[in-house]
């Protein structure tokens, strides 16, 4: 434990400044869920999205975003060889973004889930799935962040609980008492699904965190 209270991190470091770029193409993970409204958003912001649903298909990106849906689907759907190839890219300083499921798959552990589900670990974090209820429990409000310049609408469906993160795993925005945005390093989880709205902050605020040189 740190003086913070907080574990020290256990997911990999990230590649110095000095090698790092901004993403030019973006792929999403395009198995299940809302993969299509995320790629809408990057031509929203100008940015040529790429589906992913082979590890072939990560040569072609710079960045990766994990939607939200449903995550042991995902898990289930994904080849060994992507599972592989995604986190290696994220070691080597790929930047990554998780919403809602896409946030369950990036953490390190998922209180919850099914024996057999196993994330990605690409954010020493804990999560709790489907911690804000059933589907009939969603919900649409705003959240506050400086990460976007203020207030923002987000949409919660069968939304993950953060239950635990390393130190150096930064708080971006809250709902209540719980923290729903995360960034480590240039991996950034959200608990909620911004690609649901029409404001492309969140977005935006991913495309402007640095990615490893190839």
């Amino acid at each position: 434990m740190s003086a913070t209270g907080r574990r020290p991190s256990r997911v990999a470091r990230d590649v110095p400044n000095e090698r790092l770029r901004r993403p030019r193409r973006v792929g999403v993970l395009a198995l299940q869920g809302d993969f299509r409204e995320h790629l809408a958003a990057l031509r929203a912001c100008e940015v040529e999205g790429v589906p992913i649903r082979l590890a072939t298909d990560l040569d072609a990106v710079d960045a990766l975003i994990l939607p939200g849906g449903e995550s042991t689907t995902m898990a289930h759907l994904m080849e060994p060889a992507l599972k592989q190839s995604i986190q290696q890219r994220a070691a080597a300083g790929m930047p990554v973004m998780g919403t809602c499921a896409g946030m369950i798959l990036m953490a390190r552990e998922i209180q919850d889930g099914r024996p057999d589900q196993e994330p990605l670990k690409l954010m020493d974090i804990g999560v709790r799935r489907n911690a804000y209820g059933r589907q009939i429990d969603s919900f649409e409000t705003e959240v506050e962040s400086a990460a976007i310049g203020g207030a923002g609408p987000a949409v919660f469906i069968r939304a993950p609980q953060l239950i635990d993160r390393a130190a150096d795993v930064e708080e971006l925005a809250r709902h209540g008492d719980q923290a729903v945005a995360l960034k480590q390093g240039n991996r950034l989880a959200l608990a909620f699904h911004p690609e649901l709205t029409p404001d492309r902050r969140w977005h935006q605020y991913f495309l402007s965190l640095d990615g490893e040189t190839r």
